[in-house]
């Protein structure tokens, strides 16, 4: 007998001297691997047969495996060194796995394999010893597995490697006996030759670029995997799959479902922020059914003006398409939170159980973004936190918003406290975060305050998303769900949906007020609104200085902050503001609506003064009521933090009423010189109209699309609506086109048709195929062929059948353009191409900026109607800086909101559908834990999704502390992108960006690419010669171990821990290679 130490003398070595020409080998190990053959395969060659038994339970049948995890839990964990997963090299063969030459060895070792071997597997799972016999001369014991490492060609984790030599004749006749006991015994071992051969095969045999897509994806979020339990999936027991709204969804609709199922269970809460036109609307009705169906109350919180889109899914109505599904979820507006008695939508304010609500849903959820305005006076966000989400049952939170782009990160963390009841804590804990959610939020702050200051080339996305912290990502990856369209494209089929539609470049006309001489113009007219006082609105600006105090004490509603700390008089000149800012929008919308505010403030300057000259006695004070503003949609939120709802009573005598009268009369004398100016302009002498007029009807003459007649015309002013439609539907009628009018209210809605259509039938009327027509009013044939309407439809609806639409006015914020656009510019369009139609005030592009400026800059009001850090209005702010680029680029190009550089979009930061994706893979494929390590797929070069020659390589860094995450999300799994010269061109930092572009190469191909694998095959000489790719690995775990030595350092110089020190990457040894991705041009012809 004699001890082989594998240091001084090796295994290997002395099995090379033993094994003979036709020598027989018996092998009893717990594991075996090609490079251990290769090591070998001189002398494995020449055996006359080879029997080996796998001593764990290897490559049995899934019966045999599952009745041992129930049998014997103890014994069954597939660990990482299973059996399956070494055939191709073990965890200490990963210099030899990252020579990438496995797929010549495997291609030799199977037909040795199929000659020579014989493989059994000990399908008890009872232990078994481990030991190898070369014909009756020579055993060897104890074996750990038949690796290079058990051979002592490569240096493995154990504390030592002694082997037993035993060369007695008697003794090694006992083994050669034990064994053959064993292997003839069919009730212990169970034959697995062919699936050993066919995994072997598995590893040469060319793979299917979407099969290495999702070992990649398997392998980066195995976590994910193993925290995915039913409890936190759909439980498809509910039946959910059946409903009428799943059936309704697009695929990529059904995913954002189930992952918001899933936030919603995990986490308590999710954010839904879908771009415009994705139909966030019916996901999240997807979502409110499958709570339903668990026997859960829902209540639906959203603005006034958009509750029609909800109230219309939950009653028996003949315009509810999915009534089969007999929704039974509460509807209540936004304002409804600010109060406490009345009805609202059919539900008794004073006796409603706010507490009772197992989920919550919130529409446009961007306006509960600021937790706090006034402590006397408890805001809507505050009152929603208490009543609805903290007292009574659990509640889960599930926000619609559909604008991601945000540049102030603190209204994302108010959205995301209600998700989690304003208790981080429990969050931070769940998702592992080094610090509290206020503490990651702060940092992102900072470090966006910092990446806006850099030059505007320096001030990209993939800048920022390099500067932001890891924990930033994770967080808003748990609690987030955002696809753009340009994602949804890439990353779906869209031959099931259906394209979107192509964009016409939108036509801007800028017309003058009027064809009349002598009439003043925009900029005149803006000068005398400027010069108005609109004194009626601000009364204690005339109070007594002596006197003041009685009023702040009564109307002065404190804020939290001292910004808020506005007291009446701040409120009254912010209110004369909104006013001039309404008077100007107005002008710009329409002479009309100019002329009916000015009409309304010259009545209350009247009434004022009437009032201020009878006063002999009998009055003793003033009733001001703020709540007749006549105001466009997103100023009503202002006024609200403006008035806090009540009447301003003041004493007579405490007023220099002189002065009050002397204001008020000047701005009757002004506001009675423009009602005349504009009195002139009739409809006749109204250009803007005119050419409206001539626009619908050269339109419904030329359609853009084979006889589509439709035009949809929006207007932020329902007097400017009414207007439109009181002066064109004749003339429309006249030539052949039925129009219609919606401007809010379930009443406010007209048409040329007759009356009794209501808002939803006036809009199945106008777009029959987006709203089933056939199933809602089967009966009625005629259709509507120009719809004018205010915001009220800007949101929530799919008026796709139409192609046309026409801005009247420009709304000041450019993402109300882009949701108005969003109505017709949606996925599914049957219409191939359509048009956006913008009217400008008639001045340059300048001069309207420069103008806007000129009126925000009077706009001093801290925190208007709640917007967290600015003013809303500040042109200094980079949401004013943002806003003026979308302005400019509304001029050529319909924009995208992800698209204008100025922030940082969510749909940047998610990695949800890749979870979704492998999800949805393995229920249908099953796991993907045997496969090889090391596989590659070829796929071809196209720069339109950012694939140039060269390679992707996913890794695996096996000493890694996996607690530390050193600025990389998928730490400690690595994906590095270089070209065929080695340079890199996607480090291992940019995630998502590498993660879309390995899934734009590989999801479309279920088969190899024959034209590109063929290629790569002759230049590799089928995968013997693989030096190249072996260099460029090389190269890749160099530029790793460069990026995150820079990281490291920048970590020593910046606040909160340093990474520095922590842990070292030494080389190539560290890394274990798990797939790679040849991308290889087509034409060229070399790999």
């Amino acid at each position: 007998m004699r001890i082989i130490d594998n240091v001084s003398e090796l295994l290997g070595d002395d099995l090379k001297g033993e094994i003979s020409p036709g020598s027989k080998v018996r092998i009893a190990a717990s594991t075996f691997s090609i490079f251990a053959f290769e090591a070998l395969r001189k002398e494995l060659e020449q055996v006359g047969d080879l029997e080996f038994i796998f001593t764990s339970p290897s490559f049995v049948t899934d019966r045999v495996a599952d009745k041992l995890r129930k049998e014997r839990r103890e014994f069954f964990i597939p660990a990482a060194g299973s059996g399956e997963s070494s055939l191709y090299g073990s965890e200490f063969e990963i210099r030899l796995r990252n020579k990438l030459t496995q797929r010549a060895i495997a291609k030799e070792c199977a037909d040795w394999v199929r000659r020579k071997v014989r493989f059994r597997s000990n399908s008890t799972g009872n232990p078994m010893q481990q030991f190898a016999v070369v014909d009756d001369k020579a055993a060897y014991m104890p074996l750990q597995g038949f690796t290079t490492a058990d051979l002592g060609y490569e240096r493995g984790n154990a504390v030592s490697n002694m082997v037993h030599r035993i060369d007695d004749a008697p003794m090694t006749s006992q083994y050669v006996a034990l064994f053959d006991q064993i292997w003839n015994n069919p009730t212990q071992l169970e034959d697995v030759t062919e699936a050993v051969v066919e995994h072997i095969a598995s590893v040469y045999a060319e793979n299917s670029p979407a099969r290495i897509y999702f070992l990649i994806l398997y392998n980066l979020f195995a976590e994910f995997l193993d925290d995915i339990s039913d409890d936190v999936l759909p439980n498809d027991r509910t039946g959910y799959q059946e409903t009428q709204v799943w059936q309704s969804l697009y695929n990529f609709q059904r995913d954002a479902a189930t992952g918001i199922i899933n936030k919603l269970e995990t986490y308590n809460g999710c954010i839904l922020a879908d771009s415009v036109g994705l139909g966030k609307t019916f996901t999240a009705l997807a979502v409110i059914k499958y709570y339903e169906l668990r026997n859960k109350s829902v209540l639906v919180l959203a603005p006034k003006k958009l509750s029609e889109n909800w109230t219309n899914y939950n009653a028996n109505l003949t315009t509810n398409i999915f009534a089969s599904d007999r929704f039974n979820y509460d509807v209540l507006a936004h304002t409804d939170l600010s109060r406490t008695r009345g009805e609202s939508l059919g539900i008794r304010l004073d006796r409603l159980n706010w507490g009772n609500y197992d989920l919550v849903v919130i529409d446009e959820s961007h306006n509960f973004r600021n937790a706090d305005y006034a402590e006397e006076k408890e805001s809507r966000y505050q009152r929603l936190m208490r009543q609805v989400i903290r007292e009574g049952v659990k509640t889960k939170v599930l926000m619609l918003s559909a604008t991601p782009v945000n540049n102030r990160f603190n209204d994302l963390k108010n959205q995301l406290q209600l998700a989690y009841e304003g208790e981080s804590e429990n969050l931070s804990e769940r998702l592992k975060l080094s610090s509290s959610v206020e503490m990651v939020f702060r940092d992102a702050q900072k470090v966006f305050n910092e990446w806006s200051k850099l030059d505007p080339g320096e001030r990209t996305t993939d800048r920022i998303l390099k500067m932001l912290d890891f924990d930033f990502f994770e967080l808003l990856d748990s609690v987030t769900i955002a696809r753009s369209r340009k994602h949804i494209q890439a990353f779906y089929d869209t031959t099931e949906i259906g394209a979107f539609p192509e964009r016409l470049p939108p036509v801007s006309i800028r017309a003058p007020l009027t064809d009349l001489a002598g009439i003043a113009t925009f900029n005149e007219i803006f000068e005398q609104i400027q010069a108005l006082n609109l004194a009626v609105y601000t009364p204690l600006a005339y109070v007594f200085p002596s006197r003041i105090g009685k009023y702040e004490d009564l109307y002065n509603v404190k804020g939290g902050t001292a910004r808020s700390n506005l007291g009446q008089v701040g409120r009254e000149q912010g209110l004369k503001q909104l006013m001039t800012v309404n008077l100007l929008k107005r002008l710009e919308s329409s002479v009309e609506a100019f002329r009916l505010t000015l009409g309304k403030i010259e009545g209350a300057v009247d009434k004022t003064l009437g009032r201020l000259e009878a006063r002999a006695g009998a009055m003793a004070e003033l009733d001001v009521d703020f709540a007749k503003l006549d105001l466009d949609v997103e100023d009503d939120a202002n006024v609200e933090a403006l008035t806090f709802g009540e009447n301003i009573k003041i004493d007579l005598a405490d007023i220099d009423v002189e002065a009050w009268q002397r204001d008020l009369w000047n701005d009757r004398e002004t506001l009675r010189e423009l009602l005349e100016e504009m009195e002139k302009v009739t409809p006749d002498h109204d250009v803007k109209l005119q050419e409206l007029r001539q626009l619908v009807e050269n339109k419904a003459a030329n359609p853009i699309n084979t006889e589509n007649r439709k035009v949809l015309i929006f207007s932020a002013f329902a007097d400017t609506a009414r207007y439109l439609f009181r002066e064109l539907s004749p003339s429309l009628a006249n030539a052949g086109l039925e129009s219609a009018i919606i401007t809010g209210g379930a009443h406010a809605a007209k048409t040329t048709l007759g009356p009794g259509h209501d808002f939803q039938q006036v809009l199945t009327l106008f777009s029959p195929r987006s709203k089933q027509r056939h199933l809602t009013m089967p009966k009625e044939t005629a259709e509507i062929d120009v719809l004018i309407g205010t915001d009220v439809i800007s949101e929530g609806q799919n008026l796709q059948d139409c192609d046309y639409l026409v801005n009247y006015d420009i709304h000041w914020n450019p993402v109300r353009i882009i949701q108005r656009f969003g109505r017709i510019d949606r996925i599914g369009s049957t219409n191939a191409q359509i048009q956006l139609v913008n009217f400008w005030p008639d001045l340059s592009l300048d001069e309207y900026i420069n103008l806007k400026e000129r009126v925000e800059n009077r706009m001093v009001i801290a925190d208007l109607a709640g917007v967290g850090d600015d003013n809303i209005l500040d042109p200094a702010s980079a949401d004013a800086a943002y806003r003026k680029e979308q302005l400019r680029k509304l001029q050529d190009e319909v924009i995208e909101l992800e698209d204008v550089r100025a922030g940082v979009s969510i749909t940047d930061l998610g990695l949800n559908d890749f979870r979704m994706d492998l999800l949805g893979y393995i229920s249908e494929h099953g796991a993907l834990d045997t496969l090889p390590k090391g596989l590659h797929a070829v796929i071809p070069s196209d720069r339109a999704k950012g694939l140039k020659p060269g390679v992707i390589f996913a890794l695996r860094n096996v000493d890694a502390d996996e607690t530390i995450d050193r600025g990389n999300r998928l730490h400690p799994h690595y994906l590095v992108y270089l070209d065929e010269a080695g340079s890199v061109i996607a480090d291992h930092t940019e995630v998502k960006h590498l993660l879309d572009v390995i899934r734009a190469g590989c999801r479309p191909y279920d088969e190899p690419v024959g034209a590109v694998t063929r290629v790569f095959n002759a230049a590799t000489g089928e995968g013997a010669e693989m030096g190249k790719y072996s260099a460029l690995l090389t190269a890749a775990i160099r530029s790793m171990i460069e990026v995150t030595d820079e990281r490291d350092l920048d970590s020593l110089f910046t606040d909160g821990p340093t990474t520095a020190l922590s842990q070292a990457i030494g080389g190539v040894e560290d890394f274990e290679l798990i797939a790679f991705l040849a991308v290889v041009d087509p034409e060229q012809g070399s790999a």
